[in-house]
């Protein structure tokens, strides 16, 4: 049975001298491991090598969890000169199919977290943005809670993940555990070893997505580092591409 989807390839591996095994994120499908035989012949029926980042239609057969699926057809897409010319821009959307990656399971479907990375992609693609670190690190912060909160792990931030206290412009100290999957207050703070403190600015800001778009650099700065700590925690591992962006980050102090 074929089944046509619109896709994004996250991953793309040589499989042999002529194939390719790749890892796409298709929007009525979910994540979904495909061979691409022949894909890096010449005159193939993808138009070439499969490149990561790339998306357009495809069709695929076989599609079962314990196999991989047989990919017949991708009307590619490369990435656009804004990814090509900007590294953090490049970096951002590597390091976000990463993550997309790992918090997705096989054939389930996100639809709206599929608009979301695309038009993540796209606006990155566009020169304006890509030139722009400021622009380029809110939408990274926005794409990642979007993730978050998609795939079921979204975190607490209204108020303290273990006492249930509201947060409010009162509290002396704030932290963010990922054990507790969210703020912590300065009572709780204690019992939980891997948290990271966080401005009061940063925390008001985080209750408000809307506020996001507002900070100045050093605030989007200090909430993409404590996005990037809860993401390796949760993962176990930093992700691969997390040593990139913190490259770009300028070092938090305490």
């Amino acid at each position: 049975m074929l089944t046509k989807d619109r896709a994004v390839c996250l991953r793309a591996l040589d499989y042999s001298e002529t194939s390719q095994i790749v890892t796409l994120f298709a929007r009525l499908s979910g994540k979904l491991r495909a061979i691409a035989k022949g894909a890096k012949r010449p005159k193939s029926a993808f138009d070439g090598p499969i490149e990561a980042l790339s998306f357009g239609t495809i069709v695929f057969s076989d599609a079962h969890k314990d196999k991989l699926a047989t990919l017949t057809e991708f009307q590619q897409q490369p990435v656009g000169s804004g990814l090509r010319r900007h590294l953090l821009s490049l970096h951002s959307v590597l390091f976000a199919a990463e993550l997309l990656n790992a918090l997705t399971d096989d054939y389930d479907p996100h639809p709206l977290l599929f608009d979301h990375f695309m038009q993540f992609l796209h606006d990155l693609e566009d020169e304006e943005c890509s030139g722009q670190r400021r622009d380029v690190v809110i939408r990274l912060i926005l794409f990642q809670l979007v993730l978050l909160s998609e795939v079921g792990l979204r975190p607490v931030l209204d108020r303290c993940a273990n006492c249930k206290r509201p947060f409010s412009a009162s509290w002396r100290e704030n932290y963010f555990s990922s054990t507790a999957n969210g703020l912590i207050c300065r009572d709780c703070e204690m019992s939980f070893p891997d948290k990271v403190r966080l401005s009061a600015h940063a925390v008001h800001c985080l209750t408000d997505f809307k506020q996001i778009a507002q900070l100045a650099e050093p605030a989007l700065d200090e909430i993409e580092g404590v996005l990037i700590h809860h993401f390796t925690e949760t993962l176990g591992h930093p992700p691969r591409m997390a040593k990139y962006i913190l490259g770009d980050l300028p070092r938090r102090s305490g």
